[in-house]
């Protein structure tokens, strides 16, 4: 196995080191390195605050800043950041509005963050939302439900706009709890990922294989399929998507994701092949991401997300956003 890297052990901190060195102009270290908070703070605004294992970049220390988040906590490889680097985190960036605590759907985030929101709540007013946008991990029997995957950056993206607009945290609250039947995602991989600690890939495929299902931490997905062309691959995804997501409104946000060894030509063609499948079935396409945002490492993969939005929250989504992953009207 062949890394840019000195040690595994010390890989997280030197490349968060190295981000925020390259993006100082939104991004500064928080107490003690344990997070990365905006560099301006906005009194009196609510702080929306997320964070995750390392391997997801630029989730979620790329979207810090103007119109997403005020924080973001990392943790080691695929490894939840711990509940006193989360409520560091609280600590710094609440400036009087409160948290609000953005949380993808895996144990280990679930716990840790609940547990920061616990130690928190005498001295601040906290929320948290938890993102569950995965299709494939519906029907699981284990009372855990869909796993938060790449309709997590929209999410983000979205609270983080309406809190940078004044929106008070029970609003956001109540935003966040409209939007989770409306975003839905689905991945696929071609290959596993290579964990620097172990010097292995998470799972093996065959030359003819593909695995469906995917999520964002290495793990193998919900089947095994044969190896085919991008149409029939992204078609099924378009069509799994599509049915799932709740029918509100004929206008949608379609998000192309790359899971980190995954070409842009690759991720552009299988976004026509998903904007003609939901065009065809009667959806306009208002508004359209792709790119690698929330990675799983080096996995060769994608997924795609589809958001039905009301005209409000497209306004939200158009709104000024800076920070080191997405940035437009700034």
């Amino acid at each position: 196995m062949k890394k840019f890297m000195n040690a595994a052990e010390t890989m997280v901190a030197e490349s968060v080191e190295g981000f925020v060195r390259a993006h100082e102009e939104f991004v500064v270290f928080g107490a003690d390195r344990q997070f990365v908070r905006r560099r301006h703070l906005v009194p009196g605004k609510v702080a929306v605050i997320s964070g995750g294992g390392a391997g997801h970049e630029p989730m979620h220390v790329g979207f810090v800043g103007r119109g997403m988040l005020d924080a973001a906590c990392v943790g080691h490889i695929f490894t939840s950041p711990t509940p006193g680097q989360i409520l560091s985190a609280i600590e710094d960036v609440d400036t009087g509005a409160g948290c609000l605590l953005v949380v993808k759907n895996y144990d280990g985030d679930l716990m840790n963050f609940e547990m920061a929101a616990e130690m928190a709540s005498s001295r601040h007013r906290i929320e948290m939302v938890i993102v569950s946008d995965d299709i494939e991990t519906a029907s699981t029997n284990d009372g855990r439900g869909r796993r938060g995957i790449a309709g997590t950056v929209i999410m983000e993206r979205l609270l983080g706009a309406a809190a940078e607009n004044g929106m008070a945290l029970a609003e956001l609250k109540t935003l966040a709890a409209g939007l989770a039947s409306r975003v839905r995602s689905m991945g696929v991989a071609l290959t596993g990922v290579t964990v620097p600690h172990t010097r292995r890939s998470t799972f093996s495929l065959g030359p003819e294989e593909i695995e469906m299902g995917v999520g964002i931490h290495g793990e193998p997905g919900r089947s095994r399929e044969p190896f085919s062309n991008a149409d029939t691959i992204v078609r099924h995804l378009s069509e799994v998507v599509f049915n799932e997501v709740a029918p509100v409104s004929d206008k949608a946000l379609l998000f192309v994701n790359g899971l980190g060894g995954t070409p842009p030509a690759e991720l552009y063609l299988a976004y026509n092949v998903a904007h003609r499948f939901m065009r065809g079935h009667g959806l306009q396409i208002a508004r359209s991401l792709v790119g690698t945002y929330a990675s799983s490492l080096d996995m060769q993969g994608l997924s795609i997300s589809l958001a039905l939005l009301r005209d409000e929250e497209f306004t939200l989504w158009d709104s000024p956003v800076a920070t080191a992953a997405l940035r437009w009207g700034c």
